[in-house]
């Protein structure tokens, strides 16, 4: 999904709180995160959206 103003990408979310790519799939996947959201687009794939706004909410790290 396309880096904008109002989402990040799994990478930047992993990379910022020091967790797996997996980690932040999974966990958007199964509702756990709460700052975004999986929609699965096939049997085997999922696209991913992560709000920058709730990341920070519930993170408290703070987005350049």
């Amino acid at each position: 999904m396309e880096n904008t103003k109002n989402n990040i990408t799994i990478a930047e979310a992993s990379r910022l709180m020091g967790v797996s790519r997996q980690y932040v799939r999974v966990g958007l996947q199964k509702g756990i995160l709460p700052f975004g959201y999986a929609v699965q687009v096939s049997a085997d794939r999922f696209t991913y959206f992560i709000s920058r706004q709730k990341f920070l909410e519930y993170t408290g790290i703070a987005l350049n």
